[in-house]
């Protein structure tokens, strides 16, 4: 498949569950076009900063079935879509899994693009994974971080 575009994400938190954020670039294969996204939260966990990193970025596409490579150094999202996970756990309602919300608005945005993973290791010098770590991390310093309603309403559950 040749791909239009490329994204790269990635998502941080201190304290995890604490202050996060996630980081995009996007790259218009082909071309020198390149755009930045980021994000910051006051409470979340890594792993939604990562997977919300990859939902932002295919939100941002403006056509619909483009043909997408998504670059990203998380297991969590990788594996879940790759191996099919995901597909199990929404036959199933989700029930018992971890961030719901955000599956099931990846599932949404992830069908209406032709899109393909690609893993990489961090912190392991890949140019654009470590800018998007340094926009994720920036992010989730900045004195006004956003909400994550979703994850802070399911943890006031479990005290």
């Amino acid at each position: 498949m040749s791909h239009q575009v490329h994204i790269f994400t990635d998502g941080a938190a201190k304290g995890n569950p604490g202050n996060g954020g996630y980081g995009i670039v996007m790259e218009l294969v082909g071309t020198p076009h390149k755009k930045e996204f980021y994000e910051g939260f006051r409470l979340t966990t890594n792993n939604r900063m990562e997977l919300l990193a990859v939902i932002v970025g295919l939100e941002k596409l403006k056509n619909p079935n483009m043909k997408v490579l998504v670059v990203s150094d998380s297991k969590y999202v990788i594996d879940s879509v790759v191996k099919g996970w995901v597909f199990g756990w929404e036959k199933k309602g989700f029930v018992g899994k971890k961030n719901p919300d955000l599956w099931r608005r990846f599932l949404k945005i992830y069908r209406k693009h032709e899109v393909d993973f690609k893993w990489v290791k961090g912190h392991n010098s890949h140019p654009q994974n470590e800018r998007c770590d340094e926009l994720a991390v920036m992010a989730s310093m900045q004195p006004k971080l956003s909400i994550d309603a979703f994850y802070e309403n399911e943890s006031k559950k479990l005290i």
